[in-house]
């Protein structure tokens, strides 16, 4: 059984930027990976980890 078997929470993650700008953490108002003209919610990487082991399948 994999790990996509078990978990059934499917997040799906904008596109990664070439370079500046960058779009700002909707938490922590870092900068993140993501290109400044993507539309919905980006966060920088510490945040992004956080929220997923906020969000992790436990077992």
């Amino acid at each position: 059984m994999s790990d996509d078997d078990y978990c059934l929470i499917d997040v799906s993650r904008p596109p990664k930027a070439d370079g500046p700008p960058y779009a700002e953490c909707v938490l922590c108002r870092e900068p993140t990976e993501y290109p400044e003209s993507y539309k919905g919610v980006t966060l920088c990487p510490v945040c992004e980890w956080r929220e997923a082991e906020r969000t992790s399948c436990s077992g």
